[in-house]
């Protein structure tokens, strides 16, 4: 089955300023973090089930390899809703809001 994918303005705006925080630490390093979620989204469109579910009933967390980051997303009928990319260390709850 081929998944729309739905990034939603939250996850995008995470995902700028993780960007941005490690290009600024080391260029190119931010592009490495790029390459790292998009291979994660690519498994997660791949087999969507592949993820446990972390919170609720439908939210699942993908860990990007290299980064102490998360893909939190839904699964919705034929759609995948990325709602955040959420930096491990900062409060679970958070990204909620």
């Amino acid at each position: 089955m081929i998944y729309e994918l739905i990034v939603r303005p939250e996850a995008e705006k995470d995902l700028t300023e993780a960007y941005q925080w490690y290009e600024e630490r080391l260029e190119g390093l931010g592009q490495g973090f790029l390459v790292c979620v998009d291979a994660a989204i690519s498994l997660i469109k791949r087999n969507p089930k592949l993820f446990s579910v972390v919170h609720g009933d439908n939210i699942r967390r993908a860990l990007i390899h290299r980064f102490p980051y998360g893909i939190f997303y839904v699964l919705e009928e034929a759609r995948i809703v990325v709602l955040a990319i959420f930096h491990a260390s900062r409060n679970p709850n958070r990204w909620m809001e």
